[in-house]
């Protein structure tokens, strides 16, 4: 919590001075009380006597003046609130390699999966798109606010080919800057990139992760799959042969630094699913700050009232 007027803060140091004389006053007071009494005619003259509680109305105002104070200095929170006309890709790779089975069922199968977790995490009023890439990237749904569209597109996802993850990148910054926001300017963006083997084709990687950080488009690299990860293809003059397929987290790693995003990696189809549910809610949202000054007012007259009315109950009859 931060305040917008902190120097009104330093009226709470003087709370222990008010505290200081009260209590010289509840002593004076008591000292000039039995000059002037009689002690053998106390009990008939005042049967009921307040004892402790005479300090309770007066420890609720001073709660009460702590609060007020609070309140004046602006106390400000910071709260997470969708972009408005906010856009993510889903980047997936679909290169074979995604057949492989060492994350269970299959890297391509934990994939749909997970993207629909991250949707489901993502503010409905962010627009959100699914591109699958190999050699080749394929818009399979444009950003939007529809979650159905989004999910029945990751579930056209199908593994074949090599990997070109530069001129994918290319491809998506292109989608995202293609439609002006309000304003006229391209609207807040940020892509999400699951691959699952080092790019083979195409623009350089990290070439293309620089002109996205360019564009203020932040790269969420996913570095999906374990580096024993094998697939099985035909071999010419009859027969297969297996093919070793790790991930490439460095390049990965390199491509979101150069945007100004984060890299992650996922070994297994859990860890790949809380990934994405976690930047399924960190992204489309932005912190801003929250005024609560009113809530401390509340609290404020709260305490008032409530010294008021007990001061009423406990003192009135002694009257």
């Amino acid at each position: 919590m931060s305040f917008g007027a902190p120097l009104i803060l330093l009226g709470l140091a003087l709370l222990p001075v008010l505290a200081l004389a009260y209590g010289r006053y509840q002593r004076t007071r008591g000292r000039a009380a039995a000059v002037f009494s009689a002690p053998h005619l106390a009990a008939s003259v005042t049967p009921t006597r307040p004892g402790w509680r005479r300090h309770i109305p007066m420890l609720a105002f001073a709660l009460a003046l702590s609060l007020i104070l609070i309140a004046a200095a602006k106390p400000q929170t910071t709260v997470a609130v969708p972009v408005e006309h906010a856009s993510i890709l889903l980047m997936t790779d679909v290169s074979g390699s995604m057949e492989a089975q060492d994350v269970q069922p299959s890297r391509l199968v934990a994939a749909r999966r997970a993207g629909t977790a991250f949707v489901d995490g993502v503010p409905k009023q962010v627009n959100v798109g699914v591109m699958a890439f190999n050699q080749t990237p394929t818009i399979l749904q444009s950003p939007t606010t529809d979650r159905l569209a989004v999910k029945s597109a990751l579930q056209r996802l199908k593994a074949s080919g090599g990997t070109a993850t530069g001129d994918a990148v290319r491809a998506a910054v292109r989608t995202l800057t293609a439609t002006p926001g309000p304003t006229g300017k391209p609207p807040p963006a940020a892509i999400v990139l699951l691959s699952d083997g080092k790019s083979v084709k195409g623009v350089a990687p990290l070439t293309a992760a620089q002109e996205a950080g360019k564009r203020h488009i932040p790269i969420y690299t996913v570095a999906l799959g374990t580096a024993s990860g094998t697939i099985t293809v035909p071999r010419q003059g009859g027969g297969t042969e297996t093919h070793q397929v790790p991930p490439d987290p460095a390049t990965l790693r390199q491509m979101s630094a150069a945007s100004g995003g984060q890299a992650f990696q996922a070994a297994d189809a859990q860890r790949l699913s809380q990934v994405y549910e976690r930047l399924g809610s960190q992204l489309g949202r932005k912190n801003e700050p929250r005024q609560i000054s009113s809530l401390f007012a509340a609290a404020a007259l709260a305490f008032l009232l409530a010294g008021a009315a007990l001061t009423l109950r406990w003192f009135g009859r002694l009257i």
